[in-house]
């Protein structure tokens, strides 16, 4: 049987911790920052750990993220 493909974009967008669980970084820290407050900016710095539902979508878009 073939290898599965990874999905090229969640590549980009994810890793995972040593038990396997995918980071993600805050989303709206792009670009248009002047009107949103430093508060609000320095909220959206660092990572997360990806929701229970969205852990599962993930892994089937990177079959081999945990190796």
């Amino acid at each position: 049987m073939p290898k599965m493909k990874s999905h090229s974009g969640s590549k980009k967008r994810f890793r995972f911790t040593a038990t396997g669980k995918a980071k993600r970084k805050h989303s709206h820290k792009n670009h248009i920052l002047t009107k949103k407050n430093a508060d609000r900016v320095r909220k959206l710095r660092g990572t997360v750990i990806v929701s229970e539902p969205d852990q599962r979508r993930i892994d089937a878009l990177l079959p081999y993220g945990r190796d």
